[in-house]
């Protein structure tokens, strides 16, 4: 980030001495914490569960023998594979207990097998321990009572490590879910803290006077130094959704399909009537969690997608696995020997070949034609164009049937959405996976390949606690009944209050700064997935609340629904309640400039490039992104370049920029 900081602010001649006092925050993105995962070099960690349950890390759950594959290897088991545990068996240890799942403890924790347990794993290497037990979400006793114990021996032993207990982190059911974040805050967040406590450090020996936060997979930020740390394992695509909440609020957009490209997927997300999902129980590196997660798809398909030749049915296929950041094999230094998408955009005039990231790598034309002409032309008997063309429309046709798909799989049609498009190659792509779906309206961000981290700077400093809850009630319960919902609500977020509140207090907050927001999960009685619901009301104590709690769930299901799916006589099961807290902070402002003529200044054209699509080559227009004014319009075939991004503007195409620098794009005839 130092580094980024200095590369940024030679822009404007200036340095981090002279800017980071000034900077009121500073918000971390990134995925080292899910590196670290994937590759398994976390922390060696040691786990306390019930005994006979010793392996269930290791088994997982049977999703997770799939997670993340294409749909050819999905349907055949021979295929399927688990990854390692986190936590090999020989750090591992059962214990005598039993809660059933009502809460009542059945068999009380054996406490002498704890100090055993807990001896044999330091002597194992563990260097924090987990705790998890079966029904912890519903009665927290045993659990504590073990964590007390572990606490105690540890310290008689002469060590100081950490103990995660699992109802002090993630009070929720599913215990594989609960296991494995509360696992993950041990192995990668706490590893993961220490570097950002290093960034943090690195600022404030420039100056800096702001506290570093991080984005969190629920769309809020938190401070590094925040309990729950392993909310944050993912970021980057967040952010996006975020960024686009806050600008189509400027836009009065209520409705936007966000779409975002970048070198090793394409993630997308719906906004309706400006409101995310949450997701309550995602999977992450293959792994079932129990974290709060902005709803998202993504298919493994981006600028950086490995193309390959099917050797039984000479078809070709794009990725899953991908270059990342080596690019393609254009790029000399890359090491690469397979074609990438990025090889096919640099033969066919999409890119620049002396502009790639301003110029700070040069890619070679003549070394992507060689590798497609061996490795996909020649085989399928066409030319380097075609196959290069080839390849770019299978990959525009997979996206804008994903992005079909998944509005359409949702009860919507594009016809209702504006779509954002952004990423570092969304605008190379953004005519193709656009073409003929009918949205309202295109919208590319000039700062598009940014844009995911202006997201992360539009979102609150915000803290969530979520815990699970079992409340059933009938359509036409008494009102004792729904009075004693209400009391189980309020004492949950009362709980969750005082969590929210201590995080804040450690950042120098007081209570009267945060804005509390509670809310809960919902869903009728037989049904099988909630809605998360923000609350009408702050304090649930009458059968009154009871009825505006209900009334605000079958709302938001006629949303994401439709008013006729509403099965009241069904009844109704809170299945969760959230706490989250709000502290103001600074949000980005969206630039307004002064609107132009529809025809660009001359000194915005940078000169001419050969174009191929359609199988034949075409001139386009070459335009700098950063001379182009508001009002300005660009008719196709054209290209509009950034040091950071490329915008491809094909024949039947045209593009008009706005006085808040976004390009809309519609099809002309």
């Amino acid at each position: 980030m130092y580094n980024s900081s200095q590369d940024a602010l030679s822009h404007w001649k200036s340095d981090v001495s002279k800017v980071y006092p000034e900077l009121v925050t500073c918000v971390y993105s990134g995925t080292a914490m899910l590196n670290r995962v994937v590759q398994r070099r976390g922390m060696e960690v040691g786990l306390i569960c019930n005994k006979g349950f010793e392996q269930m890390h290791s088994m997982g759950r049977a999703l997770q023998s799939y997670l993340g594959y294409a749909l050819e290897e999905r349907l055949h088991i021979n295929t399927h594979k688990y990854d390692d545990p986190l936590i090999p068996l020989k750090r591992i240890r059962g214990v005598t207990e039993r809660t059933d799942v009502k809460g009542q403890v059945v068999i009380p924790v054996r406490q002498e097998e704890v100090k055993v347990a807990v001896k044999e794993l330091l002597e194992a290497g563990a260097k924090a321990i987990v705790i998890c037990l079966l029904q912890s979400h519903k009665n927290a006793e045993s659990e504590r009572i073990v964590r007390d114990i572990a606490l105690k021996e540890i310290e008689k032993l002469g060590k100081n490590i950490p103990v995660f207990a699992s109802v002090d982190y993630y009070p929720q059911r599913k215990e594989s879910h609960r296991m494995n974040t509360t696992i993950l805050e041990a192995y990668a967040a706490e590893p993961s803290r220490q570097t950002l406590s290093k960034v943090s450090n690195r600022f404030k020996e420039h100056g800096a006077k702001f506290d570093l936060r991080v984005m969190a997979t629920h769309g809020g930020t938190i401070s590094w130094k925040a309990k729950e740390l392993a909310r944050t394992i993912v970021s980057g695509p967040i952010g996006g959704v975020i960024g686009s909440k806050l600008l189509g609020e400027t836009l009065g957009y209520d409705n936007i399909a966000c779409s975002d490209i970048g070198g090793t997927s394409f993630d997308m997300a719906l906004i309706v009537k400006s409101n995310f999902n949450i997701a309550s129980d995602p999977d992450m590196a293959r792994l079932v969690l129990s974290l709060p997660l902005v709803a998202m798809d993504s298919v493994g398909a981006g600028a950086g997608s490995f193309v390959r030749i099917d050797p039984h049915s000479q078809s070709v296929k794009l990725g899953p696995d991908s270059a990342g950041y080596r690019v393609g094999t254009c790029w000399k230094d890359s090491g690469l020997d397979t074609v990438s998408v990025t090889d096919c955009h640099i033969v066919l005039g999409y890119l620049n070949p002396d502009n790639f990231l301003g110029g700070l790598i040069k890619l070679d034309v003549d070394r992507a034609k060689k590798h497609i002409k061996e490795q996909i032309a020649d085989p399928l008997g066409i030319s380097v164009e075609d196959a290069a063309a080839g390849v770019i429309e299978l990959l525009d046709l997979d996206l804008k049937e994903y992005l079909r798909s998944n509005i359409s799989a949702k009860g919507y049609s594009p016809s209702d959405f504006v779509c954002f498009s952004y990423g570092g190659a969304g605008p190379v792509h953004t005519y193709g996976y656009t073409e003929g779906l009918g949205f309202k309206d295109v919208v590319v961000p000039a700062w598009a390949a940014g844009f995911s981290a202006f997201g992360c700077a539009c979102a609150d400093f915000e803290y969530r606690y979520d815990k699970s809850v079992d409340i059933a009630i009938p359509q036409y319960s008494s009102d004792k009944s729904k009075i004693e919902a209400c009391k189980i609500i309020q004492d949950a977020w009362d709980e969750l209050t005082l969590k929210v509140i201590e995080e804040f207090k450690i950042n120098g907050f007081s209570e009267k700064d945060v804005i509390l927001r509670p809310g809960y999960r919902m869903q009728y009685m037989g049904q099988l997935n909630d809605l998360e619901i923000t609350s009408p009301v702050s304090k649930a104590a009458s059968v009154a609340d009871w009825e505006e709690i209900v009334k605000e769930y079958e709302k938001t299901y006629a949303r994401v629904y439709s008013e006729s799916a509403c099965s009241p006589e069904l009844g109704f099961s809170v299945t969760g309640v959230i706490m989250r807290g709000v502290v103001a902070t600074q949000k980005p402002v969206i630039p307004v400039e002064k609107e132009h003529g529809a025809t660009p200044p001359k000194e915005a054209k940078i000169g001419v490039r050969k174009f191929y699509r359609h199988k034949k080559w075409v001139d386009a227009d070459v335009w700098q992104m950063e001379k182009l004014l508001p009002g300005n319009e660009v008719i196709g075939p054209a290209i509009v370049e950034s040091d950071a991004t490329t915008f491809v503007i094909p024949k039947g195409f045209a593009t008009r920029l706005d006085k808040h620098r976004l390009f809309h794009l519609k099809e002309i005839k």
